[in-house]
């Protein structure tokens, strides 16, 4: 039980510079908010619902993180800040980090009909401040939210996701594996689709150009030539 903690806790101060110390990471509203969950989580299984409620309210009051006592979360969780909504049927991998005001939410919440409403999020994914991933939607490992960003559709294994609504970046392959991203987003604009497109149509014309001046002056050689 001790080496499990002290291995959370490592795990959120190497993703964390402001960390000084494990204890202090202890102190972190987000631990408490997983730890709350994790009985919350323990007695929804058991059917208990009433009792999981409570302890799911006790732990939005001290932590200001809702977190359903349904939602299923792995190992190493890192909520950063708080403000955060994670849905019942909402499924979190491992390693898996959430900044502030994020949204893990559902569709139809008032329908009645059971099932999976909330995304899966896979391992090691990073989900930046204020995005919001909505519905039973499928998030890749090591996928990237930047934030404010909205997703309503699959991301893919690796991608990074900005935009309202959310769009991949074009990322070369294996760009994903070199390292955390603070907040999951990329800070060039570069990787922004839209002056990515922009780019692209861009090289796109100058290859036009230089295709029909090479028309032209070969035109006007043979014209000459002629002559």
């Amino acid at each position: 039980m001790v080496d499990k903690l002290v291995s959370y806790l490592e795990s959120i101060k190497s993703r964390d510079p402001a960390a000084r110390s494990r204890w202090e990471v202890l102190l972190y509203p987000g631990v408490w908010a997983v730890g709350f969950h994790r009985v919350a989580h323990w007695l929804f299984r058991g059917e208990l619902y009433f009792a999981a409620r409570v302890v799911n309210h006790l732990g939005r009051l001290f932590t200001a993180i809702d977190i359903h006592p349904g939602a299923k979360i792995g190992r190493n969780l890192f909520i950063d800040h708080g403000f955060t909504v994670i849905g019942e049927t909402t499924e979190i991998g491992d390693n898996v980090t959430i900044y502030q005001c994020v949204t893990l939410g559902g569709t139809n919440p008032a329908n009645g009909i059971p099932g999976k409403r909330h995304p899966t999020i896979s391992d090691n994914v990073i989900i930046g401040s204020g995005a919001q991933v909505l519905g039973p939607i499928n998030v890749g490992v090591r996928a990237r939210i930047g934030a404010n960003s909205v997703v309503t559709k699959d991301v893919a294994e690796g991608a990074t996701m900005v935009g309202i609504p959310a769009r991949a970046t074009l990322v070369e392959a294996g760009e994903y594996q070199k390292g955390f991203m603070p907040y999951g987003t990329p800070c060039s604009e570069r990787f922004d689709p839209a002056t990515q497109q922009l780019e692209i149509l861009k090289c796109e014309v100058e290859a036009l150009r230089t295709k029909l001046a090479t028309l032209i002056e070969g035109s006007e050689s043979d014209r000459r030539n002629r002559a």
